[in-house]
This record gives structure tokens, C-alpha cells and sequence, in this order.
């Protein structure tokens, strides 16, 4: 295949790899880490967890692990401390698989997971740092003696993959099982030409976190398309590191949260830099404001909306413009990628009101928004029978946003339920005042918090 030799390009703590790294490169080292992880005696369905960056080695785990028949348990290391030793106990994980500076927060923590039996820094000999981590060893003298040939097990589609946990607000964070079907499902529909739309033309840049539900599924995309992967390493966040990896890798699509582009865009504002190769990001987590939108436009960069959650594989809806839209006045399409986007294939959403009473999509009517397809949780790991309010009689997944979606069927999230302020009888968005104090030239970030009064 063709594709065995696409390279991947990727960061490290030192700076921008320029050697040669495939998908040939990857997968034999893949194979070895199954072996290695046999000889550990790792069984189907054992979890091993991560907390580790975008970086080449993090992309061998999540396909020699989930294809030997054992689940990755990808976690996010920003996290309260509690919550991390509740979710790797909770996980039962057996092994923990981090990235060298992670070390003193494990440390921290070991003597609170108990059922931990070691942990593999990701990184190689010379680089292994001292530590008190029990059986700690370095990734690569862990696979350095393994045989690069491994017969894959033939697993059944249900069989579970990965497991990524929710972070939510209240309560301790709660798990979520993907098989491999609904992985499969998730990466044929997302690389799609109305949704992220890729090819082996591209070279995708995930600056969302491999850690938050699969980097919304690129991983499993890019190599689905034939693209070529960029991964940013811990110089993700850095405003002045993206331009200079763009432009090295020559990235034409590139996706995260809207505070990496303010960065970005705040660097190339000071430096006079531009973005030559990059022509879209797709950005969620959190409503973009039109600010940045008309700000990377100015570099040329068209940007797209899209929304999921961790219950839904994660992506449910991305924002493309329809072909029977683009006659519109600039000003409605501007209006318009302000939306969340069209829910994509496989993936149904109604809005109720109060009483559960399904609420027309007409843009005007405002509800609870609720979800349903084979992307979506039916429960969560280790509660499969706990009767959740989460659900709906007929088994739709309540999200917990309140929205409207119009005739087009874009979907306009007005707010988190919990976040909505009411004022003299009137619900009013956090989001749409964000955006309005975000228009401004003087702001460069707003966040509009409710205060009972």
C-alpha cells in the first residue's frame, strides 16, 4: 500500500523532527509493542492508560494496544489530581504509559494505585530520567527486542477499543467504552466531504489533545484518507512553534480549540508571519467567536465549526456551508458558520421543551438538545445498570445544551443548560454575550459568568 509509506511528521521536547517516520515505521513498531505487551501478559480487554502528547509514540499505542485486543485508556493529565487517581482505579488500569515530564505528578500519586503494576515512560534509554515510579522502563527498551511480526487477533466489532472519561463539572468523571465498530463508524463518516473531508492530498495538524476523546477521531481519519499526520508534540499550545511546524510540514487542514488560534493569530499579528499552506481548521469545544473566524480569514484560513462530546464518539455536527446556501448575502453565511453545523451521518438530534414535548425546527424554537446513533453511549463503564436521567424514555442521550436547529437543520447551541441566565423573565445566552464583548478590538478573550442576584 501506498499509504505504508506516508510519512508522519512529529515534534519532540527539542524541537521539529526532519527524519523520516512512516506508516510502515509506525506499524512495525506497533507489532512490537503488541508482542511486548503479550509478554506482559496484557489479555483482551485489560485497560492500559496514557498520558502522553501528540507524538509518534502516543499514535503507535493507540493502534497496538486497541488492535491486540486490550483498551486504550487515553487521560487527560490537566485534570485535578483525585480525579486522575479515580479514573485510573476506576479504570483498573494495569500499566501506565506517560510522557517523561508527567513523571512527578505520577509520583505523586502512585501510592494511591494500587492496582498499577508499572509504568513505561515514552522516550528512550538515554533520555530515561531517574524516578521512584515502580518497574518504570522506557518505551523503547521496552519494544527495542520484540519481533517486529505479530499476528493480529480477529476480534469481534463490539469488541471495546478505548476508553475516555468525561470531565465533567460535578460528580466523579464518568467512563466511556468505544468499541471498535463504532471507532470504524465514526472514521468513515468523519472523513467525509461535508464533514472534516480528507484525502491523501492533506496534511492534518490535531492540535487538539490525542488525550480528549481521540483528538475527535483523527488518528483513526488521517490514515482512513491516506493523509499525512503532523503531530505537534508538547508544543501545542504554542502560539509561536504552530506557524513555524505549518509552514515546515506545509499543514493545509488543522484542528483544536478557539484559544490555540487566538495564540496563534496573536503570534503572526506581532511577528508579521503568515499561514501559506493552511487553508481550513475546524474548530469546537467551545463556541469560536466571529473575531477569530474574520481574523484567520484575513491569512487566507476558512474555519468550521464543529461540535460532539465524549458521549458521541465525539463528533456530531460540523458546520459546511450547503450547495444550495451559497447564493446567500455574505452577511447571512457570516451568521451562519456562527452554528454548530449539520449533524453528520449517523447521528440523529431533536430539542424538547420542559415536558419532553419534541420542539419544531423552525431556528426559533429553543430546547433541551437530545442525540441518538451508533456513535452515542447507551451507558456509561462500570454503570451499565444505573438508571440515568441522561436518557430519555425512548433512548435518546440528553446532552446537556440547550439549542435550536433551523429549517436547514443546522444546529445553534444557545448555551450549557447549567450556564443560562434568566433576567427579568428572559433566558439569555452566555455565549451570544461572549461573542459580543469578543467583537470588540480592545478584548481578547471574554467569559460571561451568571451571578444570582
Amino acid at each position: 500500500m501506498l499509504l505504508q509509506n506516508k510519512v508522519i511528521a512529529y515534534a519532540t521536547e527539542l524541537g521539529f523532527c526532519n527524519s523520516l517516520y512512516t506508516y510502515r515505521d509506525a506499524f512495525c513498531r506497533a507489532r512490537k509493542l503488541a508482542n511486548a505487551l503479550e509478554r506482559m501478559g496484557m489479555q483482551q480487554g485489560d485497560r492500559v492508560a496514557t498520558l502522553a502528547w501528540n507524538d509518534f509514540r502516543h499514535f503507535e499505542l493507540y493502534y497496538g494496544v486497541s488492535c491486540s485486543g486490550a483498551v486504550l485508556h487515553t487521560i487527560n493529565p490537566r485534570l485535578f489530581t483525585d480525579q486522575l487517581a479515580y479514573i485510573i482505579n476506576h479504570a483498573e488500569d494495569r500499566w501506565v504509559f506517560t510522557d517523561p515530564l508527567f513523571i512527578p505528578l505520577l509520583e505523586g500519586l502512585q501510592e494511591q494505585l494500587p492496582g498499577v503494576e508499572g509504568f513505561v515512560v515514552l522516550t528512550d534509554q538515554a533520555k530515561m530520567p531517574d524516578t521512584t515510579l515502580k518497574n518504570a522502563i522506557s518505551y523503547e527498551a521496552l519494544i527495542s527486542d520484540e519481533s517486529d511480526a505479530y499476528a493480529w487477533p480477529v476480534l469481534d466489532e463490539q469488541t471495546a477499543s478505548s476508553l475516555c472519561y468525561t470531565s465533567g463539572t460535578t460528580g466523579h468523571p464518568k467512563g466511556v467504552l468505544y468499541s471498535h465498530r463504532s471507532t470504524v463508524i465514526h472514521a468513515i463518516t468523519a472523513v467525509m466531504p461535508s464533514v472534516v473531508g480528507l484525502s491523501d492530498r492533506d496534511v492534518v495538524m490535531p492540535v487538539v489533545p490525542m488525550f480528549h476523546v481521540n483528538a475527535w477521531g483523527l488518528p483513526y481519519t488521517a490514515l482512513l484518507a491516506g493523509a499525512r499526520l503532523v503531530l505537534p508534540g508538547p508544543k501545542m499550545g504554542d502560539g509561536a512553534s504552530l506557524p513555524q511546524l505549518i509552514s515546515q510540514e506545509q499543514v493545509s487542514l488543522a484542528l483544536g480549540v478557539p484559544t490555540v488560534w487566538l495564540a496563534l493569530l496573536n503570534f503572526l499579528k506581532d511577528s508579521g508571519k503568515g499561514l501559506e499552506s493552511l487553508s481550513r481548521v475546524i474548530v469546537g469545544g467551545a463556541a469560536c467567536p466571529q473575531s477569530i473566524m474574520d481574523r484567520l480569514r484575513e491569512y487566507g484560513v476558512d474555519t468550521h465549526h464543529a461540535w460532539g462530546m465524549t458521549e458521541m464518539c465525539p463528533i456530531g455536527t460540523l458546520n459546511n456551508l450547503k450547495a444550495s446556501l451559497s447564493e446567500m448575502a455574505q452577511a447571512s453565511k457570516d451568521a451562519l458558520r456562527l452554528s454548530q453545523g449539520r449533524a453528520i451521518f449517523g447521528v440523529d438530534m431533536k430539542i424538547v421543551n420542559e415536558t419532553g414535548e419534541r420542539l419544531p425546527q423552525d431556528g426559533l424554537a429553543v430546547g433541551d438538545l437530545y442525540v441518538r446513533g451508533p456513535g452515542v453511549c447507551s451507558a456509561y463503564y462500570q454503570r451499565e445498570n444505573e438508571v440515568s436521567s441522561t436518557y430519555d424514555k425512548e433512548g435518546w442521550f440528553a446532552t446537556g445544551d440547550v439549542a435550536a436547529i433551523d429549517a436547514e437543520g443546522y444546529l445553534h447551541i444557545t448555551d450549557r443548560s447549567k450556564d443560562l441566565i434568566k433576567s427579568g423573565g428572559e433566558w439569555i445566552s452566555s455565549i451570544e454575550l461572549e461573542n459580543l464583548a469578543m467583537s470588540h478590538p480592545s478584548v481578547a478573550e471574554a467569559a460571561v459568568i451568571a451571578v444570582s442576584h
